[in-house]
C-alpha cells in the first residue's frame, strides 16, 4: 500500500477474507488492515466475513496441500468478490496482496485475478509481484516500525501448521 501510495496511485482496500479462521484471528487481521489504511489515508470497504460460504465453496478440498486446488478455489471467490466490488465502484485495476505472501504461488493468483477479472467488464487483474523490487524488506521493516501483527499461517484452519492447531 505504501508504495502504490507513493507512486502517485489512489488505492481502497478491500477486506473481503471469508477463508480466515478462527473469526478472532479474523478480526485481529482486519484491525491491523484498517489500522494501516488509517495511517496512509487510504479507503477501507469491508466485505462480509462469513465462514460458512467460503467452507461450502472449498467442500472436497479440504484435504488439499497448500498451493493447490483449495487455495485455487480459495483465490477464484476472494478476487471474484473483488472485481465485482471494482466493477461497481468504477475502478479499472485489481490486484492483491496475496502476490505478496510467502504462502502462496504467484502464477496461481497471477491466474485467478485474471480469471475473475474476466467475470465484469472493464476491469483488469494487474499481475505485480509484490515480493519483489525489495517490498519484502520494506514489509518486515513496516511490521517491526509500527508493530504490526504478523500472521503465521494463510488464514484458513487447512494452512495452520501443528504448532498452530491448538486454537481451532
Amino acid at each position: 500500500m505504501e508504495w502504490m501510495v507513493e507512486n502517485g496511485f489512489a488505492p481502497t482496500i478491500f477486506f473481503y477474507n471469508p477463508n480466515i479462521f478462527p473469526s478472532e484471528e479474523y478480526l485481529k487481521r482486519k484491525e491491523e488492515c484498517m489500522r494501516y489504511a488509517r495511517l496512509l489515508d487510504v479507503e477501507f470497504i469491508d466485505g462480509d466475513y462469513d465462514h460458512d460460504i467460503w467452507r461450502k465453496k472449498i467442500s472436497g478440498l479440504e484435504t488439499e496441500p497448500e498451493r493447490g486446488l483449495r487455495c485455487m478455489q480459495c483465490f477464484r471467490l476472494r478476487l471474484g468478490a473483488t472485481a465485482v466490488i471494482a466493477s461497481e465502484k468504477g475502478f479499472p485495476v485489481i490486484t492483491t496482496t496475496l502476490a505478496g505472501s510467502r504462502w502462496k504461488d504467484f502464477q496461481q493468483i497471477t491466474e485467478a485475478g485474471n480469471m475473475a477479472a474476466s467475470l465484469v467488464e472493464d476491469v483488469v487483474y494487474w499481475d505485480k509481484d509484490w515480493k519483489k523490487g525489495g517490498l519484502t524488506e520494506r514489509r518486515r521493516i513496516l511490521l517491526k516500525e509500527n508493530n504490526f501483527y504478523n500472521q503465521q499461517y494463510c488464514g484458513c484452519e487447512f494452512s495452520m501448521r501443528p504448532d498452530l492447531s491448538g486454537i481451532l
